[in-house]
C-alpha cells in the first residue's frame, strides 16, 4: 500500500472508530467524522492531518457555534 493509501485508510479507520466505538468524539455528519479523524490523527504527530484539521475547520465557520459545544477539544488553540 502506498504511503497516501496507509494515510487514508488510518484515517478512515479512526474516523470509523470515532463514530462506532462511542467514545468522546461522535460524529453526527461525514464532514464532522472527517475532522475528528484528522484531530485524532494530528493528536498523534501526523502533521498533514493538523493542516488539513485546520483547512477543514475553517472551511466551515458556519458550523464552529455547534461544534464548539459537541467538540470543545476542537478549539484548543483559544483557550
Amino acid at each position: 500500500m502506498t504511503r497516501n493509501g496507509a494515510r487514508i485508510a488510518a484515517l478512515c479507520a479512526v474516523a470509523v472508530a470515532g463514530i462506532v466505538g462511542g467514545g468522546a468524539a461522535r460524529a453526527d455528519d461525514a464532514r464532522e467524522a472527517q475532522l475528528i479523524g484528522f484531530h485524532q490523527l494530528c493528536d498523534h504527530g501526523d502533521r498533514g492531518a493538523c493542516v488539513k484539521f485546520g483547512m477543514l475547520l475553517q472551511q466551515n465557520r458556519d458550523r464552529h457555534d455547534e461544534w464548539r459545544r459537541s467538540h470543545p477539544e476542537f478549539f484548543f488553540f483559544e483557550r
